[in-house]
């Protein structure tokens, strides 16, 4: 078994996980573990929840796949009305994966505007397949070994934590010496995911929706990460008050149980495009578009925002003492992101030894300790950033070998 970003043989066990429930997984040798990584960030409401069971299967009784070329079903009509109500975005397309998501972004803004060049920010991820890896970081991302493959984008330098007049004038520079070759500006809106995890301004996304308006290019929000909440508001882009003419949305899309991807666009872009050149095997699949429509309505249920506020408030307490020690060299929190960043890379073997120790379930890389725990942690949460802080005190202790 090939497990991902990792070397054959793997430097690091893979160890198996035999139940879910709740904000808890149970390993084969009996261990219970609280996860702070919402199984990469998706599974918003926790495991094995009632609803989500229930809706998975309900459908299973009436199909469990059908093409979406020529037919169609209520459980993917319903979601693409929900998802184009929350985001002001009429259009919607679906796809299998948050990669997937983003090639479709960029074949719509190639086939909007007839042109092929996009315009990013430095420490950006976006995806593994080939479309997304272009506009990830080409110098310190994961994907460098490629560059010499990938199509050359056009990218800012690495957008500032804090508001600087500079910056905006940096980005209006760029974008105008490009503009006549630009197709669209893409970017995760706020927070930078698996690129370095870190959090910008929102005028900065201000800025540029206007350029884009200004100079006639499309702006394309990637919500994979940042959707549905995890920032603290409902997606980053209400951070700044504006609206993509694209966005990209995955991960909580289905609360964490099955992989589906959206593409959604405004009426201007559909109609521009006519025939978009794209059709996944799997697109809308019923039982992916029940178990995510039953997921947006248990979020709209809950009192999301103060659970995340909750979390924010948790994880910047929690994570305060961590900042102290010696191999730390900055910890940052927005909404359910909790990020402890240190000046050297982690031994990911070791890290994760010390944090299930403590009864939890973390997965860093790079320089990154980090957590985005379910909305529905709880109490549980005090285990997660005591962990975390334990970690944060192991560095530098002894030798080790860094790892991903």
């Amino acid at each position: 078994m090939w497990h991902p970003y990792a070397a054959v043989p793997s430097h690091a066990p893979a160890h198996v996980v035999s139940r879910a429930d709740g904000v808890r997984l149970t390993l084969a040798d009996g261990r219970e573990l609280v996860d702070g990584m919402s199984s990469w960030w998706a599974a918003i409401h926790g495991y094995n929840h009632p609803r989500l069971n229930r809706a998975l299967t309900d459908q299973l009784q009436d199909m469990a796949h059908v093409m979406f070329g020529g037919l169609t079903h209520e459980p993917a009509v319903r979601l693409a009305r929900t998802l184009a109500d929350m985001t002001g975005l009429p259009r919607v397309f679906l796809a299998d994966s948050g990669s997937v998501a983003v090639e479709v972004a960029i074949k719509m803004a190639f086939q909007f505007t007839g042109r092929s060049r996009l315009l990013t920010v430095r420490g950006g991820y976006h995806g593994d397949t080939f479309g997304a890896m272009a506009v990830c970081d080409p110098v310190n991302g994961m994907h460098h070994l490629f560059s010499g493959a990938l199509p050359r984008h056009v990218f800012a330098d690495l957008p500032p934590a804090e508001f600087d007049e500079a910056y905006l004038a940096h980005l209006a520079e760029t974008v105008a010496a490009h503009a006549g070759e630009l197709a669209a500006i893409i970017v995760e809106p706020v927070v930078q995911g698996a690129g370095g995890m870190r959090f910008y301004h929102p005028a900065y996304l201000r800025g540029l929706r206007e350029l884009a308006d200004e100079h006639g290019v499309l702006l394309i929000a990637d919500e994979i990460a940042t959707g549905f909440g995890r920032t603290g508001e409902l997606f980053g882009c209400d951070h700044a008050g504006i609206r993509p003419d694209i966005m990209c949305l995955g991960k909580a899309l289905t609360g964490g149980y099955m992989s589906l991807a959206a593409t959604l666009c405004t009426e201007r872009v559909a109609a521009g495009i006519g025939v978009l050149m794209h059709g996944p095997t799997f697109m809308g699949n019923p039982l992916a578009t029940a178990v995510a429509g039953a997921s947006l309505d248990l979020l709209a249920e809950r009192p999301w925002r103060e659970e995340v506020k909750r979390i924010e408030a948790g994880l910047t307490e929690g994570l305060a003492e961590a900042a102290a020690a010696p191999g730390v060299k900055d910890v940052r929190v927005l909404g359910a992101i909790g990020v402890v960043e240190t000046h050297e890379p982690v031994d990911v073997r070791r890290v994760q030894d010390v944090v299930m120790g403590h009864g939890v379930w973390l997965r860093p890389f790079n320089r990154l300790i980090y957590t985005m725990p379910p909305y529905s942690i709880g109490d549980d949460l005090d285990r997660i950033t005591t962990a975390m802080t334990a970690a944060a005190r192991s560095l530098g202790r002894g030798p080790g070998r860094s790892g991903t």
